[in-house]
């Protein structure tokens, strides 16, 4: 049994029209999969399903397993217990999800009090701990500021580390290097890396751009109006992709590329 599986998930609206139709994929734990779609495929959908986080007149069926466990089938409360413990999750921009009022010391130190029971000193030594983990500088001075005093490469950093400071089983990657610069992009590219391999915890990289899905990623889901199109793993894509829509992915990537307009 795989560690994340989703299964079957259909997302419909109140009015009856479906967003997302049978979409399945599962990643095993340390696993690295790829979710790979244009805009409006559903990917993040799918992440927000899976997280129990739906917009209000949506409904999933379908099963989200995690370790067994169908994640659909619990109260709110008891996936709320889940969120940022076992699945934690990284966002596209940072400042709109870290507290601006805040100091990012206290928000790292927030999943702590929150899951692991952490107070005072023994919660600000894990805080400090997780910010050089994510490789800040001076991290001192980091802790202490708020979010706007920050590069957009230092608050992605920070929200790595908020969603790593439970040692969650899974981390879902929602588009977290789109609002970066390439340079930055990268370096946050090889810590998601580094991290998942020295941690062990199951990666699932959601995003447009299939050059950062082949530098993360060893498994794929290629989705497209809300469904998954194929499912493959990165190397056997770029060997040849066997669905249609995969391949134009992969044509439009490469020229891309080939022109020097594509991320690092």
């Amino acid at each position: 049994m795989s560690l994340l599986e989703v299964e079957d998930l259909t997302v419909r609206t109140s009015t009856g029209r479906t967003l997302l139709d049978g979409v399945s994929w599962s990643v095993d734990r340390g696993g690295r999969l790829g979710v790979i779609g244009e805009s409006g495929s559903g990917k993040s959908l799918t992440t927000a399903a899976v997280l129990g986080l739906l917009p209000d007149g949506m409904t999933a069926t379908g099963r989200v397993l995690l370790d067994g466990t169908d994640l659909l089938a619990l109260s709110e409360r008891q996936r709320a217990a889940i969120r940022g413990a076992r699945v934690a999750t990284v966002f596209q921009e940072p400042l709109t999800a870290l507290d601006p009022l805040m100091a990012v010391g206290r928000q790292i130190t927030g999943p702590l009090r929150l899951h692991r029971g952490l107070r005072g000193s023994a919660a600000r030594a894990e805080a400090t701990r997780l910010a050089r983990l994510v490789r800040l500088d001076d991290t001192d001075r980091i802790l202490r500021s708020y979010p706007w005093q920050l590069s957009g490469g230092q608050r992605q950093r920070v929200a790595i580390a908020m969603a790593l400071a439970c040692g969650p089983d899974v981390l879902l990657a929602d588009e977290p290097t789109t609002a970066l610069d390439v340079t930055v992009q990268a370096e946050v590219l090889d810590l998601l890396d580094e991290l998942v391999t020295s941690t062990g915890t199951a990666l699932v990289l959601v995003t447009h751009d299939l050059p950062v899905v082949a530098r993360v990623a060893d498994d794929l889901v290629v989705m497209r109006d809300g469904q998954v199109r194929e499912r493959t793993t990165v190397a056997a894509a770029l060997a040849g992709a066997s669905d249609p829509y995969t391949r134009e992915l992969i044509a439009a990537a490469r020229a891309v590329a080939f022109t020097g307009g594509g991320a690092a």
